[in-house]
């Protein structure tokens, strides 16, 4: 099978981790189909016998990271208590099939450190393993480690409502 016809295979995984990555669905949209055009663009640098699914991951990396780069340096700063702008510009819309059990951990991982999400994501989301992760990123395997371990707790504070790293108090 040709490469271009296994990147079509890993589209779904891409959109999944783009989204959640992200948060909205068109500029999550983007970044997979920027991640495509650019892996299309490369295909001659796949080496045929590794793993596709991690390259496309580390593409998707970079092209995010640029993209985060970008958008910080021309950022606008608006202020939320600005009264020029009405209340209704700044909310945002919410589907209201997700459970709020859905909605509390996206909530949950956005509130994660990026390099914590972007693990935490790879790893119990798109099942990849410590090593593809480690690859993907370009970061040691102690990192991926450290940085899962680290957001898993974070995480875990957040869904509970408690401080990362609070210890619970046990009533008795």
């Amino acid at each position: 099978m040709d490469v271009r016809d296994e990147l079509m295979e890993h589209v779904p995984r891409l959109r999944r981790y783009a989204r959640a990555l992200i948060n909205n669905r068109d500029l999550a949209d983007d970044l997979v189909q920027d991640t495509l055009e650019r892996a299309l663009g490369r295909t001659g640098m796949f080496q045929p016998g590794t793993d596709l699914r991690a390259w496309l991951f580390t593409i998707m990396h970079n092209v995010f990271a640029n993209q985060a780069r970008k958008a910080s340096a021309r950022a606008v700063h608006l202020s939320v208590d600005d009264d020029s702008i009405a209340e209704s510009e700044l909310a945002v819309s919410s589907e209201q099939t997700r459970s709020l059990e859905m909605r509390d951990l996206d909530y949950a991982l956005q509130r994660l450190p990026m390099e914590q999400r972007e693990v935490v994501l790879l790893v119990g989301l798109e099942e990849m393993s410590y090593t593809d992760v480690a690859l993907a990123l370009n970061i040691p395997i102690g990192t991926v480690m450290s940085r899962l371990s680290r957001g898993r707790e974070r995480l875990r504070a957040l869904m509970a409502g408690t401080r990362p790293g609070a210890k619970l108090q046990v009533v008795r």
